[in-house]
C-alpha cells in the first residue's frame, strides 16, 4: 500500500497548477525538498552540499529548481501546503515573502556553524548563504584605463563598447540605482538615468537579456558591462580578457538568503541542510571554478579569484533597502523594456 504525505496529497488539490512540476519527495527525517536556482546554483549544490549532507547526516535532498520569483509564486499558489521545505532568494523577493508571512522563524542555536559567520548574516528568518558583488567589467585589452566610475559608463570610449541590460535582475536593478544616484537620482528616483539610457542606447554596443551578457562579452560584442565578481570569474576561467572595477562610489553588496518555508514539513533536515551550506566544507568547495561564490564563513580562506580578500569588506559595501525598490521595481521594468530595450 502507498502511503501518501499531507503535503503530496493536499498540493495535488490546492496546487493543480505546479503538479507535474513538483519532484518526488518524503517527509521522512533524512529527507527534504530544497528550492535552488537553475544553473550554477543547482550543479553547485547537487555536486557539492547534497553529497556532504549525505555523507555527514544521512539526509537526502530533493532539488525543486526554479527562479526566486517563481519560488514566491509557488508558495504562494499551495495555500500553505509548501510545495518545498526551504527557499534560496536575493533581497528583492526575500522582502517579498517576508511580507507575505511565508517563512518560518529561524533558531541560531541549531545552526553548529552560525558562530563562522559575520553579525548580521543569521537573522530571525534568514541564513545568508553568500554573498555577491556587483561592480563593473571591462576588457583591458581595449582600454588604456579602466572605467572608474559609473557615469563613466555613458561617455567615450566606454559607452560605445557598453551592454545595457535592464531590471529584471538583482544586480541590473542595484546598478542602474547607483547610475541614477550619481545623475541626482535616489534608491527609489530612477528618472535622472531614463534620461541617459535615452542617449546611451543610441550609441550602445548591445541592449539585452541579462542571461545573455556574458556570452556577448565572450565573443566580443561588448567591452563594458555592470555584473558581479561571479561572471567574471567564470569567464576568467574560461581565458575571457576581463578585469572586475569597485566603482568610486563603492562596490555593491547583497546576500542570497535560505528560508524555511512556512509549514515545511522537514525542518529538522531543513536546519541540517542550511548549517551544511555555511560549513567550511561547502563554502571552501563552492568559492573555486566553476562557480566562483563568495563564501561568508569566515574560516574559509579566499581564493585570488574573487576580487575580494576578505568577507570584512562587505560590510563596507553599498546595500540597498528593498522593501523601498520592490513596490516600483516592475514599474521600472516596464518602462526599461519599453523604451531602452524597444
Amino acid at each position: 500500500m502507498t502511503v501518501t504525505t499531507r503535503r503530496e496529497f493536499l498540493a495535488g488539490a490546492a496546487a493543480l497548477g505546479f503538479a507535474s512540476a513538483l519532484p518526488s519527495r518524503a517527509s521522512a527525517a533524512g529527507s527534504l525538498t530544497a528550492a535552488i536556482y537553475p544553473g550554477t546554483w543547482e550543479e553547485a549544490y547537487r555536486g557539492v552540499l547534497a553529497p556532504a549532507l549525505k555523507k555527514s547526516a544521512d539526509i537526502d535532498v530533493a532539488f525543486d529548481s526554479l527562479f526566486a520569483v517563481d519560488q514566491v509564486a509557488k508558495v504562494r499558489a499551495a495555500r500553505g501546503v509548501p510545495p518545498f521545505d526551504c527557499f534560496v532568494l536575493d533581497p528583492g523577493p526575500a522582502a517579498s515573502a517576508m511580507q507575505a508571512g511565508l517563512f518560518e522563524p529561524i533558531d541560531a542555536s541549531k545552526l553548529t556553524n552560525a558562530t563562522k559567520v559575520p553579525a548580521g548574516l543569521i537573522t530571525s528568518h534568514a541564513v545568508t548563504c553568500n554573498a555577491q558583488v556587483v561592480g563593473i567589467a571591462y576588457n583591458p585589452k581595449k582600454f588604456a584605463t579602466p572605467p572608474k566610475s559609473w557615469a563613466d559608463l555613458f561617455k567615450s570610449p566606454y559607452v560605445e563598447r557598453l551592454g545595457l541590460t535592464g531590471f529584471q535582475t538583482t544586480f541590473g536593478t542595484v546598478s542602474i540605482i547607483e547610475m541614477a544616484k550619481v545623475f541626482g537620482g535616489s534608491e527609489t528616483n530612477v528618472e535622472p538615468v531614463f534620461a541617459e539610457l535615452k542617449k546611451a542606447v543610441e550609441k550602445a554596443a548591445a541592449v539585452a537579456a541579462p542571461a545573455a551578457m556574458p556570452g556577448l562579452f565572450q565573443q566580443g560584442q561588448i567591452d563594458v558591462m555592470y555584473t558581479n565578481t561571479n561572471t567574471v570569474a567564470t569567464l576568467k576561467g574560461r581565458g575571457v580578457s576581463i578585469e572586475f572595477v569597485q566603482p568610486e562610489t563603492g562596490a555593491i553588496t547583497f546576500q542570497t538568503t535560505l528560508h524555511i518555508v512556512k509549514g515545511a514539513d522537514n525542518v529538522a533536515s531543513a536546519y541540517k541542510y542550511m548549517d551544511m551550506a555555511i560549513s567550511a566544507e561547502v563554502q571552501s568547495a563552492l568559492q573555486k571554478q566553476p562557480y566562483n561564490m563568495i563564501p561568508i564563513n569566515k574560516d574559509v580562506q579566499l581564493v585570488e579569484t574573487l576580487d575580494i580578500k576578505s568577507v570584512d569588506e562587505l560590510t563596507k559595501m553599498v546595500t540597498h533597502d528593498w522593501t523601498k525598490i520592490n513596490p516600483q521595481r516592475a514599474a521600472w521594468i516596464e518602462r526599461f523594456n519599453k523604451e531602452i530595450t524597444k
